[in-house]
């Protein structure tokens, strides 16, 4: 999974122990990235899923104190590409018994009185985040533009982070954020149009995120 695994044997003790610690704390922003990819519910919650049965099976080649984050956003990615891309909503069914005491699809589920999942709130969080519209421009962008525009402007990863989880140069990472933006903001135009907003409102929509570009 990294490139140069070096397998360290763990006690079942100590991988359940840093698993939980270590990868756990992922689950949300996972979540969030897989239904960006899938814009599909379930779909979403079968990758992350999956994305934690592999880490879990393949946790000994993870090097603690690097980014836990980046690598399961890296295994996510490839578990879209080689399998959820190819499918249409009828995904692989695996046995998640050995990863069931740290993902438990019933455990985002929220309680019977609120009659709300967390996947739900989680999608509800982002959508107030950037807007009805902007999450709908950006979910009609092609899945490797959404990507690129997802990894660096809403979850903060470095152009080197995202050449890792991409396995792309850092080259094509930014000419792909490049030309991810300007689709955006073609998108936009419109919107910001029936806003009131100028003829260059649109960039104002994706501005705050480029000037992130000169601290990656």
């Amino acid at each position: 999974m990294s490139d140069s695994p070096e397998r360290v044997k763990l006690s079942k003790e100590e991988k359940d122990r840093r698993f939980q610690a270590e990868l756990m704390p992922v689950l949300d922003p996972l979540y969030n990235f897989a239904y960006r990819l899938t814009l599909d519910e379930d779909d979403a919650n079968d990758l992350v899923q999956e994305t934690y049965l592999k880490a879990y099976r393949f946790f000994e080649y993870f090097e603690p104190g690097t980014n836990a984050k980046a690598w399961l956003f890296r295994i996510l990615k490839n578990s879209f590409i080689n399998d959820f891309r190819k499918k249409s909503k009828q995904p692989a069914k695996v046995d998640y018994s050995e990863v069931e005491g740290y993902y438990n699809p019933d455990e985002v589920e929220g309680d019977a009185d609120t009659g709300a999942s967390s996947s739900d709130m989680r999608q509800q969080s982002t959508r107030d985040l950037i807007g009805d519209e902007v999450a709908s421009a950006l979910n009609s962008l092609p899945v490797d533009f959404r990507t690129v525009i997802i990894l660096c402007d809403l979850e903060g990863f470095t152009y080197e982070e995202m050449a890792k989880v991409l396995d792309i140069p850092i080259g094509t990472v930014r000419s792909r954020l490049h030309r991810a933006r300007n689709f955006l903001k073609d998108k936009l135009e419109k919107y910001a149009s029936s806003m009131g907003y100028g003829n260059d409102a649109s960039q104002d929509i994706v501005n705050d995120a480029e000037h992130d570009d000169e601290n990656t």
